[in-house]
């Protein structure tokens, strides 16, 4: 077979590593992978702030020689234009809203001016790195405008989009003020790519909307313009963090953890802190658990791992304060001497040591109020130990539960649904758990993070 011979470049908001050892993010990897199949370019931002910003010189890695080379390119932002792009209209904007949370958007229009200033000239700093047969691949919610501004530079190459997040239907997203510019800046897109069917279709009925035509089952024209609109759904490289949940370290996590639970039963969840993950509803779920079946009593702890993210925004910190109220309550209501019944912490856990933590707890709670996929759900499978695994207990609002049937599916704003699921899978036999498990695994390793990448490069390149 041929190798493919089209240079890659990946634009998305953080750069790198360019590591696949099962210790890296998913997207990561699946970059990383990419790259060292094709060679190519991996531009975005530095993560630092500087005065000259994105005028600034590009900072360059390289990697490698010949037509499998990998470059590393970043840019500075200043103070202004990561607070207007970033923490303005990303955050404050375009993440509530793709999130349905329109109540929650904050628009100021220096916001958007700055959010489109940084798309502009990203594009135009990168512009001059292109190679005429390049494929462009972008990342995410912060460069929506980014193949509109490319465009400007006369530049011609197939450049496909992929969306981490949700995408709302067109009566939620024209709440953005500048709908309709918004959606001519991604008909510069050839591919609009998705986590969800749900989430494509959407997108095809706000084409529709403004005149748009379907042209075949995953094609769309408008304005002049036929663009590939389909679903490819975010993955994991299952056998590899398999293989990580048995490794020492995470070996190590899981004993402890064990020795710790003394014989009791672990719930985990594991997200960032954010309104749109469920959190103080799931914390609510558990206090119903505990109030509605007393033999829970003493023999079953929750442990939620939550990050901050965000940290500058006050929904953010009004969640954080929530959820101490409520562990507080629930610690104070139903715990004892010797069993404290939730356990919260803002501590982030390597890898290795969260593949362990995940193998040491029966049930695997995942319970977003909209995401667009989740890897935590994927990955709490994958540690499983296949003899005597766990149960995932999954949002029917979340990406995941389109391709992961066999988890106990519930409705994360309905405290009963969520107890009586969080009951159901405490209380499941082992014959059903493992024939569960089987066939998630089963979906995970066959459509695993390879997939994914390829079968999205394979549209992008038409």
């Amino acid at each position: 077979m041929s190798q493919p011979t089209r240079r890659l470049v990946v634009v998305s908001n953080r750069v790198g590593p360019l590591v696949s050892d099962g210790k890296a993010g998913g997207l990561a990897v699946a970059m990383a992978d990419a790259l060292k199949e094709r060679g190519g370019l991996w531009f975005g931002w530095s993560g630092n702030l500087s005065e000259a910003g994105t005028w600034g010189p590009i900072q360059r890695e390289d990697h490698g020689e010949g037509p499998r080379a990998i470059t590393l390119a970043t840019l500075d932002m200043t103070t202004d234009d990561h607070a207007r792009f970033y923490e303005g209209y990303a955050n404050r904007v375009l993440w509530p809203l793709m999130h349905y949370r329109t109540d929650l958007i904050g628009y100021d229009q220096r916001d958007e001016d700055g959010y489109r200033r940084v798309n502009q000239r990203f594009a135009t700093r990168l512009a001059a790195m292109v190679e005429p047969d390049d494929l462009i691949w972008v990342q995410d919610y912060h460069f929506l405008t980014f193949a509109q501004q490319l465009r400007v530079s006369e530049l011609t190459n197939r450049i496909g989009f992929f969306l981490h997040i949700p995408f709302p239907p067109p009566d939620v997203f024209n709440v953005l003020p500048g709908a309709d510019a918004m959606l001519r800046a991604l008909l510069a897109y050839d591919v609009l790519g998705f986590q969800t069917r749900g989430d494509a279709n959407n997108m095809i009925a706000l084409m529709e909307a403004e005149g748009g035509k379907r042209t075949g089952p995953d094609t769309v024209s408008l304005m002049g313009r036929t663009i590939t609109v389909k679903a490819f759904p975010i993955a994991i490289d299952a056998k590899g963090f398999a293989e990580l949940a048995t490794s020492e370290e995470a070996q190590i996590a899981q004993a402890r953890t064990e020795h710790l639970l003394n014989g009791r039963q672990q719930i985990i969840g594991v997200d960032r802190i954010d309104y749109s993950k469920g959190l103080p509803e799931r914390f609510l779920g558990f206090k119903k658990l505990l109030a509605d079946y007393p033999e829970n009593s003493g023999r079953v702890s929750f442990l939620q791992i939550a990050p901050a993210s965000r940290g500058k925004l006050d929904a953010y910190a009004r969640i954080r304060e929530e959820l101490e109220q409520i562990s507080g309550h629930v610690n104070g209501r139903f715990g004892d001497i010797d069993w404290v019944p939730l356990r919260f912490t803002t501590r982030g856990q390597p890898r290795s040591a969260l593949a362990g933590l995940y193998r040491a707890s029966r049930v695997g709670l995942v319970t977003p109020l909209r995401d667009g996929m989740n890897l935590v759900a994927k990955e709490y499978i994958a540690a499983q130990d296949p003899d005597d695994p766990g149960v995932l207990v999954l949002s029917q609002f979340a990406g995941a539960a389109e391709q992961m049937a066999e988890a106990v599916i519930v409705n994360p704003y309905s405290d009963l649904d969520l107890a009586e699921s969080i009951q159901t899978a405490l209380r499941m036999d082992k014959s059903e758990r493992i024939n569960r498990h089987a066939a998630m695994m089963e979906t995970l390793l066959t459509n695993d993070i390879n997939l994914w990448r390829r079968s999205y490069l394979q549209a992008l390149a038409g």
